[in-house]
């Protein structure tokens, strides 16, 4: 899975603030590791689909996650998805560079997966900016729409008649989903109410 190395200076601002201003947020304080792994389980319990060890190993990777509360620890999904589609578009365009030993319908899916990344890098920017704005609710829907456009481009593949092709996105559209789940989940424990949160607060 692709981890990004290193944050943009704007997000380590953010997620400073998320950090030591919790009162402009909510009553939720930062949390531990155990908080990371609570809040991974939590959401795997609610999904089939939903990775608990790519959640847990995934955010306990990036140091600052350690001191986070829950909207810093969406934000670092968030950025580790963005990261992860950017280094895809980069993939997608290589492999488009040497198409002359793909077949041709790989080649075809490959563009429209170039179009569905590079739509969504520009939706999870506008997700961020969503989410530092409290608008939880538009957030989950920007990242509805990148889980979906992640699942179309890996099901291209699958849909030449008479031959079942490999993807060569496979790895890359599972994390991207993945990683946007992460965040969706906490965004709908942001908006839900839950006791899950109340129980945070108090560790």
């Amino acid at each position: 899975m692709h981890h990004i190395s290193f944050f943009p200076i704007s997000l380590c601002c953010c997620l400073f603030f998320l950090i030591i201003s919790h009162e402009n947020f909510s009553p939720i304080t930062a949390i531990s590791v155990d908080i990371i792994n609570q809040t991974c389980r939590k959401c795997a319990d609610e999904s089939h689909v939903f990775s608990y060890d790519l959640c847990t190993t995934s955010l306990q990777a990036v140091p600052v996650s350690h001191v986070a509360n829950l909207q810093g620890l969406a934000l670092i999904a968030m950025e580790l998805a963005l990261n992860n589609a950017s280094s895809t578009l980069q993939i997608i365009k290589n492999l488009l560079m040497s198409n002359e030993s793909l077949d041709p319908f790989v080649v075809v899916c490959l563009k429209d997966c170039l179009q569905l990344y590079s739509d969504g890098i520009t939706t999870l920017e506008d997700t961020e900016g969503a989410f530092l704005g409290e608008h939880y609710d538009n957030a989950n829907i920007c990242l509805s729409a990148v889980m979906e456009a992640s699942s179309t481009c890996e099901e291209g593949f699958k849909e030449k008649e008479g031959e079942v092709l490999p993807s060569p996105l496979t790895n890359e559209n599972y994390n991207l989903f993945q990683l946007c789940d992460i965040a969706l989940c906490i965004g709908h424990l942001l908006t839900s109410g839950s006791t899950f949160l109340m129980r945070s607060s108090a560790t």
